[in-house]
């Protein structure tokens, strides 16, 4: 009964080794929004691409795209890497090239432009003549051409755009910092320290059990003794000179 209790914790330490380092290989991918939308996982960041239930691109106002985004930001883009997602998952959304408003706005403060959040804006891809002249500052946004992944300033009140991508993060507490490479490393090792030591363990219980089974099968048993004859007459007879 012992060892059978021996076998299952050892078999539970190993499935355990097993799903932590599956949990390790894979890391935390985080969770995109479940509000029956297509949400597209990129990075730590979820993307949804808006169109139309027929095969027909349509256009939207700058104030048309914020609402169709339901409570999330438009589009915004940190780095290279993300400009050329978005290129790159476009076509499975749309056939044709689209102008996709991005979620950046021009901040009289700063006179510079920002993108929605206050996010810093730590990576640009403008075209060479992406402000024209007849644009009133305040009023002026951007877009992502699809074909050129470039960006061009246009105009928030007059301009309609025929592409909208809503964007969030991946919810907090899912998407955090996978573990790193040395983490993994002596979580892993301790894991299969642990798994040697109980595996010695193990294995002296099984030896003892072993070693105190051989000595009990020898352990000396005194024959049980049988009395002579003449004891036997002798104790027969004492019996019968004692009855009355």
């Amino acid at each position: 009964m012992e060892s059978t209790k021996k076998s299952h914790h050892f078999g539970s330490l190993l499935s355990c080794v097993f799903v932590l380092c599956v949990q390790l290989k894979l890391g935390l991918t985080g969770d995109c929004p479940a509000d029956g939308r297509t949400w597209v996982p990129f990075q730590d960041r979820c993307y949804h691409f808006v169109h139309g239930q027929e095969d027909k691109i349509k256009s939207y106002t700058f104030d048309r795209a914020k609402t169709l985004c339901q409570g999330f930001e438009l589009l915004t883009i940190q780095s290279a890497e993300e400009n050329n997602f978005v290129l790159k998952y476009s076509p499975e959304v749309w056939k044709d090239n689209i102008n996709v408003w991005l979620g950046m706005y021009y901040d009289t403060n700063s006179e510079d432009m920002k993108w929605f959040g206050d996010d810093p804006v730590r990576f640009t891809n403008w075209e060479d003549s992406s402000s024209p002249s007849d644009l009133v500052p305040m009023d002026t946004c951007a877009a992502l051409h699809s074909n050129t992944g470039k960006w061009e300033n246009v105009s928030c009140l007059d301009e309609v755009e025929n592409g909208v991508i809503c964007e969030t993060a991946q919810k907090a507490e899912e998407a955090k910092q996978r573990p790193s490479a040395l983490l993994s490393a002596l979580v892993i090792l301790s894991v299969v320290a642990i798994m040697g030591i109980s595996a010695v363990i193990w294995f002296l219980h099984q030896k003892h059990n072993i070693g105190s089974t051989i000595v009990t099968a020898f352990e000396y048993h005194p024959p049980f003794r049988v009395l002579d004859t003449d004891q036997s007459c002798l104790v027969e007879a004492e019996e019968t000179d004692s009855v009355p």
